[in-house]
Parts: C-alpha cells; structure tokens; sequence
C-alpha cells in the first residue's frame, strides 16, 4: 500500500477544495458514517437515504461534469433512480459504495454518450469513452485554492488516463483499488496516473500563480 507521504492523491483527499460559492467542500472522508446510512437505507429508513445522497452526490456529480459536461445532472439523476431501486444488494463498506455508485453513474454515462454517438461536449477529454473498460503536497495545496469549477475545467484537460484517474480518487473519493475496479484496471496503474496527473495540475497552477505574481509585481511599479 502507497504510503501517504508519496502519494499526492491521498495528501488532496485530507485536504478540501472550495465550491462556486466559495465555501470549503471536503472531500470525502466520513465513510463510518456512510456505511451507517446505507445500512439504515437498506431498511427503508427515508431519512438515511437522504444522507447517503448528501455525502456521495458531490463528489458523483464532479466525476460526471468530467465525463459528460452540462449532462451530469441528468445523468446523476438517472444513476440515482437505478441507486434507488438495487440498494437492497448492495454489500459493502462506505467506500465500497462510493465505488459501487461510481461505477453505475459511469456506465449511465457512457449510454449516454452512446446515445448521442459522440464524445463529450463539454470535456477536455482526449478518448471516446466508449472505447474504455517535486513536493507531494504541492498538488494539495494548489487545489485548495481554486473553486471545483476551475479544477474540473483544469482535470479534464489531462491525458484520459489521468483525468479519470484523478476524477475518481480526488472528486469521488476512492481509493486506489475501488478506482481501479471502477475503470476495470490494475490499482498501480490508477495510482501512477493519478499521480502523474495530480504533479501536472500542481506544475500548471504553479506556473499561473508565478505569472499573476509577475503581473501584479508590474502593476505596482507603474
């Protein structure tokens, strides 16, 4: 198991990023109380059901504006009704479902695409996805200071490999094995691209920030 100090997605999922309105949306990591509302859930407890949908459609909602853009809500919609109706078998621990949930929002999103027989609109993508199956906290750190919209804008310009693989462990909070199971690949591959990713979002944010404090350095010598 990838140890925390060198594992830059791990470093991002104990920190936060800042939704549009500016507030601090931590990512996830309340799986404890997750595995309690699904467990309530799975009784019929409406109430429960409700928290589930409060700690998991975040993150499943940033995932899917990475797959289908300005489709996602639809999409998390449709994901959610299948959610609905097959909690009864679902087996599993909080981050268990994340996964579990992931993976039907995922396959919603390529009928989706399917449907529309093109890639999406509204992503940075370099694949069609119908043919799928430094300092380590600089990544963390960088991301906390933009919005999820800049981030997103930023995650679905990386290779395809590493933007879902970002996607998945940053926004949906999963680990290593459950994004691997979720995208039908190894774990270490998952890792090495969410790393990859994670070490060019952290270059490309550095790389703006020099240039804002270059131009605000010339502004205030005129």
């Amino acid at each position: 198991m990838i140890r925390a100090a060198t594992d830059p997605c791990a470093d991002v999922r104990r920190g936060h990023l800042r939704g549009q309105g500016g507030e601090t949306r931590s990512t996830p990591a309340r799986d404890e109380e997750l595995s309690r509302a699904v467990a309530r859930a799975q009784e019929g407890d409406e109430s429960s059901f409700a928290i589930v949908y409060r700690l998991v459609q975040p993150g499943l909602l940033g995932y899917l504006r990475g797959l289908v853009g300005d489709e996602a809500e639809d999409v998390a919609s449709d994901a959610w009704l299948e959610i609905a109706r097959d909690l009864g078998r679902f087996r599993g621990d909080g981050d268990g479902f994340r996964g579990w949930t992931a993976t039907i929002a995922r396959h919603r999103a390529i009928d989706l695409l399917r449907r529309q027989k093109a890639r999406p609109r509204s992503s940075g993508f370099e694949y069609d996805m119908l043919e799928l199956p430094s300092a380590h906290n600089t990544s963390a750190q960088a991301l906390e200071t933009i919005s999820t919209e800049e981030a997103l804008s930023l995650v679905i310009g990386l290779p395809r490999d590493q933007a879902e693989a970002v996607l998945l462990r940053v926004f949906v909070g999963l680990d290593g094995p459950s994004a691997a199971r979720v995208l039908g690949k190894r774990p270490g591959a998952v890792r090495t691209a969410a790393y990859r990713g994670l070490r060019k979002l952290a270059a490309q944010l550095g790389a703006r920030g020099a240039t804002d404090e270059g131009t605000a350095t010339l502004g205030e010598s005129r």
